[in-house]
């Protein structure tokens, strides 16, 4: 008996070739973002002899520190909406230097200094649990005698800024 036994031998074949589609992604979130929803806002007063300070605190509550007399009307902490992706801790940064307001009409001038705010100024006090969060910002202003800061209305800016941890 004969047994015959053949193998046969694979050979790849020039030229042949095999394409394969590779995936790609990339993901957008949304940035930390701020809008200021209140302005800060003393309110009306009338400086008295020495002159003082009016607090502001972020919680929007007003107290006077020497010879000011508050006003009729109302004040009012600064509030910023903060939005971004959603689990996200930031960092709220306020003034470090008193800022100053102008009377529209002259060139007399208020300082505003020790800033604070809720959630507190500090590394990552932020969260924006569900995306949002609204901060608080509260402030003291200097003010002098009626001869230093005469009748009128005082302007200024501030900067301030919020920073993903």
């Amino acid at each position: 008996m004969l047994l015959l036994v053949s193998a046969y031998v694979a050979e790849a074949q020039p030229g042949v070739s095999s394409s394969v589609t590779g995936h790609i992604t990339a993901e957008v979130i949304s940035t930390l973002s701020a809008v200021e929803t209140s302005q800060l806002s003393f309110g009306r007063f009338s400086p008295g002899p020495q002159g003082g300070s009016l607090i502001l605190n972020p919680e929007n509550s007003i107290s006077v520190v020497g010879s000011v007399w508050p006003g009729s009307g109302s004040h009012s902490a600064a509030s910023f909406y903060v939005t971004g992706d959603p689990g996200v801790a930031y960092t709220v940064s306020l003034p470090v230097s008193p800022v100053t307001i102008t009377h529209v009409s002259s060139a007399r001038t208020m300082t505003v200094e020790d800033w604070k705010s809720v959630p507190l100024a500090e590394p990552g006090a932020g969260l924006l649990e569900n995306g949002s969060q609204v901060v608080y910002v509260g402030a003291t202003l200097k003010v002098g005698t009626l001869n230093d800061n005469p009748v009128g209305v005082y302007t200024g800016t501030y900067a301030i800024t919020f920073e993903f941890n």
